[in-house]
């Protein structure tokens, strides 16, 4: 099992210094709005991702008029302790170690100490447009397998650099061909990878989300669900081809595997379109837990489970049936954050969970 031991966060966020020691497998988080639960969520997701769940820059973490910060923490896995420290500088200098040795590349810590994050805004993948279920599913198969997560940094890349070539082509009303198939060679590699490994791994994970939509929701309801790529049409190299002069007039690559999705229907509608909140809340759960069963699976061990006001987001019932599956009937580590300390401990005791609660304070 893998078991987060201590914390030390500095100059993070709203943080100035503060330690904080886990005892249990199930921790509570507790205090009022504002007080740092989320952030040290926060801090937790960026010791196993070498990044923030919420801000993409670091600047943002940063906290007011300090140099940078720095993170420290103690991770537990068959009795072998494992030492995380970042050191980011608001000059962009990032260091991370892993027992005192420096990563060469922060993406080789990434599937290492694996965890899975359920907060708020996460409803937005349900409700909102293709990205936000890409970067899901990215996240998922960046921890499931190293090589992905290469594959990924080199398409997105190249298709960086493809699209301002194509803007700069525009510019001079003049486009380089050869240069162009030379990006199109450079981009089609790691699509077929991507798109292969994407065909793959989508197959078990849409199982297990109708499986745990089921188990949430305490229904039957049927959801079609699939996984959208234009190269289940055609290879990549085709497409490319086949688009170059839409690319050319729109000075972007309108291809690929940057414009795949997942799509979910209800009685062939799209589900976003006539779900209740409680059923999209459901469905958000199950495409988390889906993705904490497949890690589990492929590591042999449970990734770190954190909910981040998950109280106020469903009904007692689906809230039972959640907690009940992720803190009793399996054994990963799993952090909860609440405003109410009662709320939480009298959940641990109705569903008999024993558990550690912290309260912030300040």
């Amino acid at each position: 099992m893998l078991f987060l031991q201590k914390i030390i966060i500095t100059h993070f966020k709203n943080y100035e210094i503060s330690s904080f020691d886990f005892s249990s497998r199930v921790v509570g988080i507790c205090g009022r709005n504002g007080i740092g639960k989320t952030n040290l969520l926060d801090a937790i997701h960026y010791c196993s991702f070498t990044k923030s769940y919420f801000s993409g820059t670091d600047l943002v973490n940063t906290g007011t008029n300090k140099e940078g910060f720095r993170l420290q923490a103690e991770f537990k896995q068959n009795d072998f302790t494992q030492q995380v420290v970042c050191i980011y500088k608001i000059n962009g200098k990032k260091d991370f170690f892993l027992d005192e040795v420096p990563y060469e590349k922060l993406s080789h810590h990434i599937g290492l100490l694996p965890c899975v994050m359920i907060a708020p805004d996460d409803i937005d993948i349900i409700n909102g447009g293709s990205e936000l279920r890409r970067k899901f599913l990215d996240t998922l198969l960046s921890q499931l397998d190293k090589e992905y997560l290469q594959h990924l940094i080199v398409y997105n890349k190249v298709l960086l650099q493809r699209n301002s070539f194509l803007k700069q082509a525009a510019e001079k009303g003049n486009l380089d061909k050869a240069l162009l198939e030379i990006f199109d060679e450079q981009l089609s590699k790691p699509a077929a990878f991507i798109y292969k490994k994407r065909v793959e791994y989508t197959t078990q994970l849409l199982e297990l989300v109708d499986q745990f939509y089921k188990q949430i929701s305490q229904n039957e309801e049927q959801l079609n669900i699939k996984y959208v790529s234009q190269l289940h049409e055609d290879k990549m190299e085709s497409l490319l081809l086949k688009s170059r002069e839409k690319d050319r007039i729109l000075n972007r690559t309108n291809v690929g595997i940057h414009k795949d999705d997942v799509v979910i229907e209800f009685e062939e509608y799209l589900f976003k379109n006539i779900a209740s909140q409680g059923q999209k809340k459901s469905l958000l759960f199950a495409l988390k837990l889906a993705e904490y069963e497949m890690i589990k699976s492929s590591k042999g061990f449970y990734p770190i489970l954190m909910l981040d006001d998950v109280f106020e987001k469903l009904d007692r019932n689906r809230m039972d049936n959640l907690l009940d599956w992720v803190c009793v009937k399996n054994n990963g580590q799993v952090f909860i954050t609440d405003t109410h300390k009662e709320r939480i401990e009298d959940t641990f005791v109705r569903l008999g969970i024993e558990g550690q609660v912290v309260e912030l304070e300040g």
